[in-house]
């Protein structure tokens, strides 16, 4: 997986509040974790529910794919086969190239159509302007008046947090900044700030971010085994605390299948 990847998901999950109401103009209640029968790619990249019960998918794309039609109509049958009813599937576009990718799959007797956004399309000054970091932080990513001004205006943001927000914040920014080629003129801007400019000389900094990850990682898969199997007992949180960020992930996918916490664990 790649590493902006993982870090949209997690602001997505977090605070882009703004950004997830322009995509799905939904609030999602729960994030769902699973795993899709008879699909290539089983793992969706976000699956949640609101509280009316309406699933929302949304997958994110950073280079052009011309079977993502395709991909997306295999999801939706999936989805459908597993939950019972289908989602309303979005892809995020945040690649640089111009997009150029098809949303709609035509047969003699087949009407397929999801909705495609291309993250510049999304409204980057209200972004800058929301009160969640998640959002602020994206912004980046979109067309913006001024982009050097948005960017001091989001590291003076960063510098008000406290220190474990700050680092994992600050590290997003800088992994998304690689997609639009920024990352010298984050790191130039944020060295002009006492407080940022520790965090980035700090060597560990990088360690720190993978352990938010893990974290995160960690507390999903948590809720994920306490909702089919009750209270975690020791033996099973040992194991847990002993694995890595991907091999939670597929954890959490396996928990669907296994039928007892030992079989989950075997």
């Amino acid at each position: 997986m790649q590493e902006y990847d993982v870090v949209l998901k997690l602001l997505l999950r977090m605070s882009a509040k703004l950004v997830l109401d322009e995509l799905a103009g939904a609030t999602i209640a729960r994030w769902l974790n699973v795993e899709l029968p008879e699909v290539v790619n089983r793992r969706v990249d976000l699956l949640g529910e609101t509280a009316n019960g309406t699933l929302i998918q949304i997958e994110l794309q950073s280079g052009p794919d011309n079977t993502m039609a395709l991909r997306m109509a295999e999801y939706a049958l999936a989805i459908y086969r597993l939950r019972r009813k289908f989602p309303r599937q979005i892809v995020l576009y945040v690649g640089e190239p111009p997009l150029k990718m098809d949303d709609t799959l035509l047969g003699p007797d087949l009407q397929f159509r999801y909705r495609l956004v291309d993250v510049r399309d999304l409204d980057g000054e209200r972004l800058r302007e929301s009160q969640e970091m998640g959002d602020n932080v994206i912004a980046i990513l979109t067309r913006l008046r001024d982009q050097r001004e948005a960017l001091n205006e989001i590291l003076s943001k960063l510098s008000d947090l406290d220190i474990d927000a700050r680092e994992f914040y600050l590290r997003a920014l800088l992994t998304l900044a690689g997609l639009r080629g920024l990352e010298e003129a984050v790191e130039e801007e944020a060295r002009k700030m006492p407080l940022l400019n520790d965090i980035l000389d700090n060597r560990v900094l990088g360690r720190e971010f993978k352990r938010g990850v893990h974290q995160e990682a960690l507390t999903m898969a948590r809720r994920l085994i306490e909702e089919r199997f009750g209270p975690i007992p020791q033996w099973a949180e040992e194991r847990l605390a002993a694995r890595l960020a991907a091999e939670l992930e597929q954890l959490g996918v396996r928990v669907l299948k296994a039928k007892t916490i030992e079989e989950l664990f075997a």
